[in-house]
Formats: structure tokens, sequence, C-alpha cells
């Protein structure tokens, strides 16, 4: 059985009121108003307005009635609007459905014909708002799907990402491998207006000239030995949607120029053609090298690289981003535990200390890795440290009981905080004082209170060794 359609009716007259609610019986909510100040929050639980405007009162003049039509229109998803209207008069008539009125009927209305119109308003309104919520329901799944972040700079790389997505401009993203670069292209992608066509990714990475000339711009038939078909690049199969050109600093400055003239006049002929193919594309790029560095030493086009660095964003290496690493371990132990059929739930306190002191120069590639494995391996419902790779545990000790209250909890804390500035600062206790904003002397005593081990030098210098691991007493 169908919900009530809910009616917001305006009339100032009673009588016919009256008849209207007596005639539509059961299956409307009707909601009588006597005048055209209607709050526009109260209509997004409406289902259709009614206007009654066959009256001569002034309140229901026309003008009044387009103001109400003008303001309800530019709602979001607004309901459909059917005008009982006394004159006949042909302009009129337009006006109001210029200004958004879904139906006008003449005064006095075929209540049978009213009731169609109304039927007919409702199935509309319903189907756009069911489109809406399906188009919301399929974006945000796809929306970020693993990029998982709390912290700070990531925070601020995925706004600027999404305000930036739907504007039709280049975007270079920046960042070591395994950052997560191809995610943040495709969010951008999903964001934009261009969503509903394909992104289209292809990765220059150590590829010849040749290859990444041929995958890009396709070929005719005869072009070269081997061509036996006419096939289309990457450039046509992105059209009207996005190009994603992974490791674009691995690009021979050879081929450089005709990617050039792709983003400056967007055409472009095969390989073995002389007829030109337009494209509409947005170019995303991302690459772990300098590409300003590049440009200095002749290695990569100036004038390429401002067209494709318009806008930058810069993926945090996952060292930078301590607070993010129990976020995406658990979220890989849940993906791999259905993957693979597993009963595994958690990770144990002590590998999620190893996990969190590693300083993952494969960032977070390397992180799923590691868990990928784990789960694996591990037969109960919790990954253990023997579960991890031994790399991994070659600089870790495990840390002790933590004392179950308060006052041991935040001793852990503080513990494990002066143990990653340290780290951060090579050891140096004079600049991880400052960093922590507390007196040398009394980091010192912190350090023999939680029983910390450092290499570094009391007069804030750095010894011989240029990384320095601070490790635990046992």
């Amino acid at each position: 059985m169908r919900d009530l359609m809910r009616i917001l009716f305006v009339s100032k007259d009673p009588d016919f009121t009256k008849a209207l609610i007596r005639f539509l019986g059961g299956g409307f909510d009707v909601e009588c108003r006597g005048s055209f100040a209607i709050d526009v929050d109260a209509i997004r639980a409406i289902d259709a307005i009614l206007l009654d405007l066959h009256t001569s009162r002034s309140e229901f003049e026309l003008p009044s009635a387009l103001r109400l039509l003008e303001l309800v229109s530019k709602t979001e998803l607004p309901p459909p609007i059917i005008v009982i209207n006394e004159t006949k008069e042909r302009t009129a008539t337009l006006d109001l459905l210029e200004k958004g009125a879904y139906e006008v009927l003449a005064s006095p209305p075929s209540l049978m014909d009213l009731r169609i119109v109304l039927e007919r308003g409702h199935q509309h309104h319903s189907a756009l708002k069911e489109a809406a919520r399906l188009r919301a329901q399929q974006m945000q799944p796809r929306l970020m799907p693993e990029i998982i972040a709390t912290s700070e700079s990531m925070s601020q790389m995925l706004d600027m990402a999404k305000r930036i997505a739907p504007c039709d401009v280049s975007v270079l993203i920046t960042g070591e491998t395994g950052t997560g670069k191809e995610l943040v292209a495709r969010m951008i992608h999903r964001l934009s207006p261009r969503s509903v066509y394909p992104i289209v990714a292809f990765s220059c990475a150590n590829l010849p000239d040749t290859l990444v000339e041929d995958e890009l711009f396709g070929h005719e038939r005869g072009a070269f030995t081997g061509a036996q078909a006419m096939r289309r690049g990457r450039l046509e199969a992105a059209d009207r949607g996005t190009l994603f050109l992974d490791e674009v600093g691995d690009i021979g400055i050879a081929l450089q120029p005709k990617l050039l003239r792709v983003l400056q006049e967007r055409n472009f002929e095969r390989l073995g053609s002389n007829r030109s193919v337009s494209v509409n594309i947005r170019v995303v790029c991302a690459t772990n090298r300098d590409l300003s560095d590049m440009v200095e030493h002749g290695k990569f086009r100036e004038d390429l690289y401002y067209r494709l660095n318009v806008v930058q964003l810069h993926v945090p290496p996952l060292r930078e981003r301590r607070d993010d690493i129990s976020l995406l371990a658990n979220h890989f132990v849940k993906r791999f535990a259905e993957q693979f059929q597993k009963q595994v739930t958690r990770m144990s306190r002590s590998v999620m200390h190893a996990l969190e002191e590693h300083a993952w120069p494969g960032n977070v590639r390397e992180l799923e890795n590691v868990i990928q494995r784990a789960v694996a391996l591990a037969d109960g419902t919790s990954i253990e440290l023997w579960h991890l790779p031994p790399m991994l545990l070659e600089n870790f000790t495990t840390p002790p009981p933590i004392e179950q209250s308060y006052e041991g909890e935040i001793r852990e804390f503080k513990r494990r905080l002066i143990i990653r500035t340290l780290n951060q600062c090579g050891g140096s206790k004079t600049r991880a004082a400052r960093n922590l904003g507390i007196a040398r002397n009394y980091l010192h005593r912190l350090i023999n209170q939680y029983q910390i081990r450092s290499d570094g030098d009391d007069n804030g210098t750095e010894t011989s060794k240029e990384t320095i691991i601070i490790e635990e007493l046992p």
C-alpha cells in the first residue's frame, strides 16, 4: 500500500477546499493554507502544491503566484505545482509555466482531471527523488573507496581535491610511490562532471617512447611492422572523460611536444596518419619525481610542466601521517579477511605498536601487502607478531605491558610520543625538547623515567650516524 500523498492546497475559498478534500478521499493528506506566505523549508515534506487562483482577491493575484513559483522552483527537487487559474489568457498561462508550474488547469477544473494531474506529478517527483537517491548512493561508496585518512595533511589535500574536482583544469599529483596517487585521481574524476564517462589510466614508467606514443595516440594499419589493423589509443578512449597519466616524468623529452599539443589544441594524429583526431579530455597526472628540478636540468619541457601543473596536490608519505596507520591497517584486515574467508577481526597490541613504529618506505602499498600476508597466515581471530614479515621486526622491541589504569595509559602515550619525536629529530634531545615545547632537563628526566635509550648528543648535535633509532630497554 502506497504512502499518503501530501498536498499543500492554497485557497481562500472554504467551500471549494471542503469539496476538494471530500472528492480526493483516501490516499491524500491535504494541508490547507489561505495565504501565499509559505515557509520554503516546510515544502520539503510536500509531494505536490495546488494553487487556487480562481478568486479575484488581491492576495491571489497573478504576480503573487509568480513570486511563489519562482521561490519554490529554486529549492532542491521542488514538488510539482498545479495551478487552477480562472483567466484563459495564453500569456498568463505561459508565465505560470515558465516560472515553474507543472500544470495549469482552467477554473472550475474537472475533479477527475485534477486527480490524474496530481497522480502524474507525484510520480514524476518521486522518480526524480529516487534518481537523486541512487546517484548519491552510487557516488558515496565510490567517492573515496580506499582513501582512509584523518591526519591533518591528508584532510587538507583531500579538501582541496574536492574543491577543484568540478573545475575542468589539469591536475598534477605528486608523492612517493605507494602513497595512493591514483586513488586521488579517481576521486577527482568521480566528483567531476566527466564522471559519466570513463577515466583511462596509463603508466609511463620505464617504457620506451615508441611504446608510450603508440599507447597514447594509437596507429593506422601499416604504420609500422606488425600493425595489421587500426588501433585507437588511450587519448581516444578517454574522450569526454579523464586521462590519468601515472609517472608522467618518465615520458621522454622527444615525445613531450606531442603531449603538449594535445593539451593546447585538443587534437592529434595517429601513427601513420595525416588526419587530425579531436578529443575532449581532462588530464590528471602523477609523478614521484621533482618535475621542477627536471625542468631546470632540461629533462622536462617547461611549457608542458606549466600546462600539467595548473593545480598541484601532494600526497604525504605514510611516515608523515602515522595517525592513519591504525585506520588503514584495520581497513585492510577487514577487506582481506572477507576476501580469504578468514575469521580475523583484530590485531594484537604488539602488532599495532610494530606497525606504528615502522618507517614504511613503501607507504600504503607496503602496509597493504604486510596486512595481506598477515591475514593469509593467521589461523585464529587475531594477528600476532609472528604473522608479520621478519624485516618489519628487525628494530622492534616488544613494549612492556600497559598498566590497566588511567595513569598507565597516559604514561604509555607520553613514552611513545617522546620516542617518535626523538626519531624525527635524529636523536637530538635539544631539538626534541623544542618540538615538544618542554625544557631539555625535563625531557632528560622523562627519558630516564620511561627507560628510553637514545644515541643523540645532549648538546643538540647528532652523532656520526645518519639515522638514529630510539630503542626501548627490556
